[in-house]
């Protein structure tokens, strides 16, 4: 009550931080008339001056009507477009490291590239992220006309570009990426052995277009990079062929809000009986269990043409958000494996992770970060909660005169669909579009199957025919159009209206289901009364669909069936439409909760991932290597030390073959001391004698090897090591991450077990990986003078096998692919690895073929 009657007198928030922005609004007009008057060199010429102004010290902030002015010049002259205030206004928030909502048709392309221009005259690089190669490349193209013009070079960054392609694109002065282009590129980057052939140069300032789609509903999945494990494929099919024994409730119990299926008491005595073992739960057994609850899960909760659809003989994930396909991406856990094995098509190696980031992660390694969307206020809390952003609600240029109708919930879906259909013959008849909305692919192509049987023509817009996405949602502001399209597919391409369709009232949105976040709902609806131009839209509900029938229809439906009411017949109710807005916010706050938790755990591992590639990055600078390895014999060495010198025994009582062996197998050298030397050590002698043999060993290595050769070696090793090692981390957290749920039955915070369970395994590993790479330094030994550069080779060709695994070949790469020869004499597969790691060749750089 308080609260509302201040808002009246002092404004809300939002209000003050826009009123507080109006004076350099009224600035940059004032500078248009002595801008327009330049000529195109004099006002492309501003851009070397503003940089001279910036190389000096001037900031950013102070240059910003000035170069919002020539910006707004230059895209009048070349686009034909000209800022409006309300752009301008946009154009400052995203300066400011802030989310710009505007609604839907308010330029936010041409909005962005106020704070691009401004944010590059530092040649630090800006970096514009889109939700698909389309509009990364439409934008590239479209805006990267008014760039040039100012002088200022645009990239693009599209999934199968080649390294040298993607280092020059992120070389530019602005350059447009998808998110998943731009997150893959840092992991890949950091699995590199080489800083030249590094693609990224840095995070300086990042814009995010359609920013709630791609911090909020796909930062539920983090990005990983993964190789082929050792798992065989066959089990999978095996575990399919019982599952058509398995019933409902008999066998297993679904619990559909939170997504999961497990099995009963019944379930797991038929699993043992079909599968023919004692126990599932025996250890030797955990495998079994695995795949067939992952098999119960592909088969129960996961739907064709819904989550994914089958397309050349392989399974292709859905987006749920938008309808879009997403190519290259797998299930992980052996979940892609399990749908493929209920498709019957060729499944594929389980994946073991090799590098991996969230996108919350990923996006806060920005120095600044900036978004637009048309739906942020919704997720305020959670984007100043994760990413630190406040969110700005713009006015609209001109007025929105949509009318949003209230929902319409009928008993069953069949009724819903027939009520769908006779809307859209109304609106046709009247020559008024129609663009209609589906959660799916088997709805969209449903409704569409009921189009054709009543003779009207449309087109359908969903993951099986996105080829032609921009073309179709285009022309869907057509006279007479109808156009049925899955969530958001045709999101960031405008739709206009043509000739006419102002007069009939302008694009009518028909949403066939509420989705599970109003946000999603809102962008649907945004597809209409852009830009002041009329519209309408109205949802159809039926008691059947999953939200409503997930979430506590059953008192609805028993009054529909008191009050004796006709399939056909619909009803509007405000309580219907608040329990419909209760069950969004319940699973809102749900989905928040598991971003929330994902990034919880991540955190953990984002510390330990920033240490390795920090490391990496040293040893790829090279100019303390020399220092970072002898810290590590150092270390190594105190270790040893350790082992042996007990203080509370004499020295003659040491172990003294055991300290011989164990600084010959590190360091490759007979430590030479007689007895009676060995009887006035003390810790401290102990040491410096050790530190003396690592001294002539390695630079006994260094004499055997080349000074050249063996700082190459030192480099190649230390690289090798530790990723081999950071890969078996990663296996490890995974296990750890899987069954550390289980400590809160023993009354422990299980993400604080997590964080010391963690901490312990990245000591053991850092401890490993010096103890491992001395050994190796110590002991390799160049059999051939090009043998460092075959090394090389073959890591570089075996990051390129792993890479192109990952992102899951097409049938063409799998056509064109080479055949690699050998230089030199063949190596047995159990002769000693040439590397001198000290395992059989199969075991190390062997896997490799």
């Amino acid at each position: 009550m308080i609260g509302s009657i201040l808002t009246k007198v002092f404004g809300s928030k939002n209000e003050r931080v826009l009123k507080q922005l109006q004076p350099l609004v009224n600035r940059i007009n004032e500078l248009e008339p002595s801008v327009t008057e330049l000529d195109d060199g004099t006002l492309a010429a501003k851009t070397v001056a503003f940089r001279e102004r910036v190389d000096h010290g001037e900031p950013l902030d102070d240059l910003l009507p000035e170069a919002f002015a020539v910006i707004r010049e230059a895209s009048r002259r070349i686009l034909g477009e000209r800022h409006f205030d309300v752009q301008l206004l946009g154009g400052i928030v995203l300066h400011q490291g802030c989310i710009a909502e505007m609604k839907t048709g308010e330029g936010k392309t041409l909005t962005s590239t106020l704070a691009v221009y401004l944010n590059s005259l530092n040649g630090k690089g800006v970096h514009v992220v889109t939700v698909n190669d389309y509009l990364a490349t439409r934008d590239a193209d479209w805006m990267g006309q008014v760039y040039r013009f100012l002088g200022l070079n645009v990239g693009r960054i599209v999934h199968d570009m080649r390294d040298p392609e993607r280092r020059e694109a992120y070389a530019a002065d602005v350059t447009y990426g998808t998110n998943n282009e731009f997150g893959f590129d840092h992991l890949r980057d950091n699995m590199k052995f080489d800083l030249a052939e590094f693609c990224q140069r840095g995070f300086h300032y990042a814009i995010v277009d359609e920013v709630d789609s791609i911090l909020i509903d796909e930062a539920r999945t983090p990005l990983i990079i993964s190789g082929p494990a050792d798992i065989s494929t066959e089990l999978y099919q095996n575990v399919d062929r019982i599952l058509k024994h398995f019933r409902r409730d008999e066998h297993y119990i679904v619990d559909e809000k939170g997504r999961q299926v497990s099995l009963n008491e019944e379930g797991i005595a038929l699993g043992e009986k079909l599968l023919q073992l004692d126990n599932l739960y025996d250890p030797r057994n955990i495998e079994y269990l695995h795949h067939l609850n992952q098999s119960l899960k592909a088969h129960v909760l996961f739907k064709r043409d819904v989550d994914y659809i089958v397309k050349d003989g392989q399974v292709v994930i859905v987006d749920e958000f938008t309808g879009r396909t997403m190519e290259g991406r797998r299930y992980s856990d052996g979940l892609h494996q399990a749908l493929e094995a209920k498709e019957g098509v060729k499944i594929e190696r389980e994946n073991q992770t090799l590098a991996s980031i969230t996108f919350q992660n990923y996006f806060r390694m920005y120095e600044k970060l900036a978004g637009m969307t048309g739906t942020a206020d919704t997720e305020a809390p959670e984007f100043k909660k994760i990413y630190d952003l406040d969110v700005s609600v713009l006015p609209t240029h001109m007025k929105m005169i949509r009318e949003d109708y209230a929902d319409v919930i009928y008993k069953n879906e069949a009724a819903k669909y027939r009520a769908v259909v006779r809307e859209i013959q109304e609106k046709h008849g009247t020559g008024q579009p129609v663009l209609v909305g589906t959660i799916s692919i088997d709805v969209s192509e449903k409704i569409s199957r009921m189009l054709t049987k009543v003779k009207i023509p449309h087109e359908v817009l969903n993951a099986k025919h996105h080829e032609r996405e921009a073309e179709i949602i285009a022309q869907a502001g057509q006279l007479g159009r109808v156009t049925i399209a899955t969530n958001m597919a045709g999101r960031g391409t405008d739709i206009k209206l043509g000739e006419g369709v102002r007069e009939v009232g302008g694009l009518h949105i028909l949403g066939t289901s509420r989705h599970e976040s109003r946000r999603i709902d809102n962008q649907l609806r945004g597809r209409s009364g852009r830009q002041g131009d009329p519209g309408s839209s109205r949802f159809y509900l039926s008691l059947e669909d999953d939200l409503l029938r997930i979430f506590g229809s059953g008192r609805i439906s028993g009054i529909m069936d008191k009050l004796g009411m006709e399939e056909d017949e619909p009803i509007e109710h405000q309580m219907i439409t608040r329990a419909i807005e209760n069950a969004q916010r319940k699973v809102e706050g749900h989905h928040f909760d598991i971003r929330k938790h994902l990034l919880e755990y991540d955190d953990v591992m984002n510390k330990q991932r920033e240490i390795i590639y920090r490391q990496r990055r040293e040893v790829l600078e090279g100019d303390n290597l020399q220092q970072v390895l002898q810290d590590m014999i150092d270390e190594v060495i105190d270790g040893i030390t350790a082992e042996i010198a007990q203080e509370r025994l004499a020295a003659e009582d040491w172990d003294w073959d055991y300290c011989t062996q164990r600084v010959l197998e590190v360091f490759g050298r007979r430590p030479e001391w007689s007895e009676e030397e060995r009887s006035g050590f003390k810790t401290e002698t102990l040491r410096e004698k050790i530190a003396e043999v690592a001294d002539q060993a390695r630079r006994a290595q260094e004499e055997a090897n080349g000074a050249d050769n063996q700082r190459q070696i030192e480099r190649l090793i230390l690289l090798q090591v530790v990723d081999s090692h950071w890969k078996e981390h990663l296996l490890n957290m995974d296990h750890l991450k899987e069954g550390i749920g289980l400590r809160g039955y023993g009354q422990k915070n299980p993400l604080n077990e997590y964080k010391k369970e963690a901490f312990n395994l990245f000591g053991e590993m850092i401890d490993t990986v010096k103890l491992q790479t001395i050994k190796t330094l110590m002991h390799v030994r160049l059999v051939q003078p090009d043998e460092v550069e075959r090394l090389e080779e073959q890591r570089r060709r075996r990051q390129e096998q792993e890479m192109r695994l990952n992102k899951g070949p097409t049938g063409d790469e799998q056509k064109g692919a080479e055949t690699i020869k050998r230089d030199g004499d063949k190596i047995g597969r159990n002769a000693p690895c040439p590397c001198g790691s000290g395992k059989k060749y199969k075991k190390c750089c062997g896997r490799m073929g």
